[in-house]
């Protein structure tokens, strides 16, 4: 599934109690040992391998968390190195793709923390307003029909990048991790040094941000596309003028 629909999707969903559905359990042979053993050994070309097995995909987090290239280099090099270092910690009980993202998202995030604070939207003066029940006091825009429609993903991923470089840095890391790279909240909460209960609300939060912008794209799209359409054929019908 494309990762624009994935982040849609969860920012329609309403809050829910529960938590979601667990993850399938990982298979218990880690398909890097191999590369585990190399680093383990301080094999000649061990990191050249850890860096062509990951330094993509961690770089592909770090700018997501960062919005930042140079940032994001500098949490790629930290992060391997890191992990080299780091490697006899590594006591498999988790795979070892996983402590290395844990890793990397804690060094991206510490990243964002040690940089000066950019101006940032209040989360509070753009989220939606609810009425007394929990319900949202506007009416919300159904997605589905936009987010299958093949010619709409490209301006909804526009949309949806330029939301998620508003939201505030903080709120931008615990949604990345939590929806696009599918960290479990007690993961982020851990990443981020929070406890369950405020990754869980900043989760939510950011959701909320997304979907509120989101809605306000295609609210303005849609209105745009009913200007276009010439008064006769919008009144949905056929007048002719009658000739007694």
């Amino acid at each position: 599934m494309d990762r624009t629909t994935i982040v849609v999707d969860r920012t329609d969903q309403e809050p829910r109690g529960a938590e979601p559905r667990p993850r399938v359990p990982r298979p218990a042979i880690d398909r890097d040992a191999t590369l585990v053993e190399q680093l383990r050994r301080a094999d000649a070309g061990a990191a050249e391998a850890l860096v062509g097995a990951y330094g993509d995909r961690v770089y592909r987090l770090a700018i997501r968390i960062t919005g930042h290239a140079s940032d994001a280099e500098e949490v790629v090099q930290d992060a391997l190195w890191t992990v080299v270092r780091k490697i006899d910690t590594f006591r498999g009980e988790s795979a070892f793709g996983s402590w290395l993202y844990r890793i990397a998202a804690n060094a991206a995030y510490q990243k964002l923390r040690g940089r000066r604070r950019r101006t940032e939207v209040s989360l509070d003066d753009v989220l939606p307003s609810f009425h007394d029940d929990g319900q949202h006091a506007a009416s919300t825009v159904d997605w589905s029909p936009t987010v299958d429609d093949p010619s709409r993903q490209a301006d909804l991923r526009l949309v949806l990048t330029a939301a998620m470089d508003a939201l505030p840095e903080d709120y931008r890391a615990a949604v990345v991790l939590r929806d696009i790279e599918e960290f479990s909240v007690a993961e982020v909460a851990e990443m981020l040094g929070l406890s369950v209960a405020n990754a869980k609300s900043r989760v939510h939060r950011a959701r909320l941000f997304l979907r509120q912008r989101l809605a306000v794209s295609l609210a303005t799209s849609q209105e745009s596309a009913q200007e276009r359409i010439p008064p006769r054929v919008r009144g949905g019908g056929d007048r002719r003028t009658h000739v007694p």
